[in-house]
């Protein structure tokens, strides 16, 4: 786990690392080691990959000396290469700004990975100024940076005016519903972004009232991670139903939260009318067999989902009945699909499942004692990495 974050107005004491830094500046440039590069890299260490990166190099280590840190050599060596990544690199605040200063004059990122740097609130804002510029950055990863709600206020904010950015990853960063209504500027406000991932954070009751109509007029999200937060109750239920009145979104993780059988009724209503979504993930979200059959109203008439992961929920076996029989009843279902991992189901669950296979041969139930391979079909929302702070 990273350090506490300092307040922003504190400096990074890294005596050993400055030192260094100092007397290499002049000569070649070293740092941490970059674990994908080989030594193969080293012309390009020494600057000699066009003017134009001798320039960005030169920006990047006198905002090095600048801020007194030590040059991460990934950077050095990325060249004209579309993907900058420097996750887990221990950059913090100091590093972040000296970045930030560099990517400006930067052209050839396209994708920047900084999750798990210790960037903080100071760090993050940092390079939201650079990010707010950028026109070619269209892909960051900020996840486990514990930047609050100072980070994500920053963020959101230079993100509205990037309608160059298309996928955006802040999982694990500590965000309350204070972070709420800049999270939802941001999707009422950017058209282009198309991949947002929240999961991992702390997003409660009032997080959903404010998303959920945030969510109902955004245009252009297709990929929403939300899974590992903390929405119930009438949050859960205000969520679900902007999910009802979205036309664009084709995934949703909502795992790991606690809809419970109002936030399962809500996504059931939401079913009936939403006709774009795909792939939907409920599992351990405290939803009993009353909920289990509200959600399955919806799947009687919704012909779009393809997708729908019910796992690790205390539905029993009559949940997965009920949810089942559903299915069977819409000769328009598209779903290929349904996951009731570790849940015991019977005899008569299995016969069920057998009748609806001759009626929907591309359709596969996953219970407790039946496995279908089916995670390589998913997008990569449905896949988040856990955060260094949660055990595997």
């Amino acid at each position: 786990m990273r350090a506490p974050c300092k307040r922003s107005g504190e400096k990074d004491e890294q005596e050993e690392g400055v030192a260094a830094a100092a007397g290499r500046l002049a000569g070649a440039p070293e740092a941490e080691e970059c674990s994908d590069v080989d030594s193969d890299s080293d012309r390009e260490m020494e600057g000699i990959h066009g003017p134009g990166g001798l320039v960005k190099d030169t920006l990047y280590l006198r905002s090095c000396q600048a801020h007194s840190v030590v040059p991460a050599s990934c950077f050095l060596r990325q060249g004209s290469t579309p993907e900058l990544n420097l996750r887990h690199h221990g950059l913090g605040p100091q590093g972040a700004r000296a970045l930030a200063s560099a990517l400006t004059s930067n052209p050839y990122v396209k994708r920047l990975d900084l999750r798990d740097n210790g960037l903080c609130g100071a760090g993050v804002e940092a390079l939201a100024g650079a990010l707010s510029k950028s026109s070619t950055i269209c892909d960051v990863d900020l996840s486990e940076n514990q930047m609050g709600v100072v980070g994500a206020q920053a963020i959101c904010a230079a993100l509205t005016v990037n309608l160059t950015m298309q996928k955006v990853q802040l999982a694990g960063n500590g965000l309350e519903e204070h972070a709420a209504q800049y999270l939802a500027e941001l999707l009422l406000a950017h058209t282009g972004l198309k991949s947002l991932d929240l999961s991992y954070n702390q997003l409660t009751d009032h997080a959903g009232e404010i998303l959920g109509p945030a969510l109902a007029e955004n245009t252009g999200l297709t990929e929403l991670n939300i899974s590992w937060n903390h929405l119930r109750g009438p949050g859960a239920v205000a969520f679900a139903r902007g999910l009802e009145a979205n036309i664009f979104l084709r995934v949703l993780d909502i795992s790991y939260n606690g809809f419970g059988d109002p936030g399962a009724s809500a996504v059931g209503e939401a079913l009936k009318t939403n006709n774009v979504l795909e792939e939907l993930n409920t599992s351990n979200n405290r939803i009993s067999a009353v909920g289990a059959l509200s959600l399955g109203l919806g799947l009687r008439v919704n012909q779009t989902l393809r997708i729908l992961v019910m796992s690790r929920n205390p539905m029993r076996g009559e949940g997965c009945f009920g949810v089942l029989k559903s299915v069977r009843d819409n000769p328009m279902s598209a779903l290929e699909v349904l996951d009731f991992s570790e849940i015991q189901v019977d005899r008569e669950f299995d016969d069920l499942a057998s009748s609806v296979k001759v009626l929907l041969p591309a359709l596969h139930v996953k219970t407790a004692a039946h496995r279908v391979e089916y995670r390589k079909e998913l997008l990569p929302v449905f896949t988040p990495s856990l955060p260094a702070s949660v055990p595997k």
